[in-house]
C-alpha cells in the first residue's frame, strides 16, 4: 500500500468523492470483505459489492486475496493507499495557473503555486511508482509568530533576498546534463480553529455580544491591508 496515491483521471476522481466510497476506502485501510465492509459500515453487502468494483476499476481498491469457504470464494480487498490527493489535472481546463497574474502578495496566486506543486509533484509520483523508482523531493514546513505586520513584511524580505542569492550561486542553465527543479516558497496565516458550538444554557450563546463586531476576526484572518513590496 502507497503512502499517498494521486488522482489524475476524472472518473477516478468521481469515483472517491462519492460519499460511500470514500467510507469504504477508509475502511479498507485493513483489507476486508463484502461482507466485512457491510458489518464495518452498516450498509447491505450488495451495495457495498457493486461499489468496490466501481472502486476496483478505478484502481484505487485492490484484490488482496481469495478465500474458500466452501463452494464459495471470498475476495478480500484493499485500498491501494493510505491516503489520495486529487490532482488539479483533473480540471486542466480551469485549474488555476501561477503564470495568469503573478503577485507575491496575492493569496490566489499562492495558492495557485500550491496547486501547480500538488499536479507536478503527483506527475513525479505517479511516473516513479510506475517505474518503481524514488522521487528527490526537499520540503520544509515551519511555524514563526510574528508581532506586527511590519516584522512578516521585513520576514517576507530577507527570505526573497536569500532565496535569489541561494538560486543565483546554484543555477547553471548551460550545465549538460543538468535537471531543472522548481522552488516554491510560501507564508501564509494558519486558519483559526472553528470555534466550539456555544452551550444553549449559557447565557452568552443568545448575546449579540457573544460574536465579534471585525467580521475578519471571525474568520480567522485580518482585514486586507498593503504591504511594503
Amino acid at each position: 500500500m502507497l503512502d499517498v496515491a494521486v488522482i489524475e483521471e476524472p472518473a477516478a476522481a468521481e469515483a472517491s468523492l462519492d460519499p460511500i466510497r470514500a467510507r469504504i476506502l477508509a475502511a479498507l485501510a485493513e483489507p476486508g470483505s463484502a461482507a466485512m465492509l457491510a458489518s464495518r459500515l452498516g450498509l447491505p453487502r450488495q451495495k457495498v459489492n457493486y461499489h468496490l468494483k466501481e472502486l476496483e476499476r478505478h484502481k484505487l481498491v485492490e484484490l488482496a486475496e481469495e478465500r474458500r469457504k466452501g463452494n464459495v470464494t471470498e475476495r478480500v480487498y484493499r485500498a491501494t493507499a493510505a491516503s489520495y490527493v486529487i490532482s488539479p489535472s483533473v480540471l486542466a481546463a480551469v485549474s488555476p495557473d501561477p503564470s495568469r497574474s503573478p503577485d507575491q502578495l496575492s493569496a490566489r496566486w499562492l495558492l495557485a503555486l500550491g496547486s501547480r506543486l500538488v499536479q507536478e509533484v503527483g506527475a513525479l509520483l505517479t511516473g516513479a511508482s510506475r517505474a518503481r523508482k524514488r522521487v528527490a523531493t526537499f520540503g520544509i514546513d515551519a511555524q514563526v509568530r510574528f508581532a506586527s505586520a511590519a516584522d512578516r513584511a521585513a520576514f517576507a524580505e530577507e527570505l526573497s533576498q536569500a532565496v535569489a542569492t541561494l538560486v543565483s550561486r546554484y543555477h547553471d542553465e548551460s550545465a549538460p546534463g543538468g535537471r531543472s527543479h522548481r522552488v516554491v516558497v510560501g507564508l501564509h496565516q494558519i486558519p483559526a480553529a472553528p470555534p466550539a458550538a456555544p452551550d444553549a444554557a449559557s447565557p452568552d450563546a443568545a448575546s449579540p455580544d457573544a460574536v465579534s463586531a471585525d467580521p475578519a476576526e471571525d474568520a480567522g484572518t485580518e482585514p486586507e491591508q498593503e504591504y511594503p513590496r
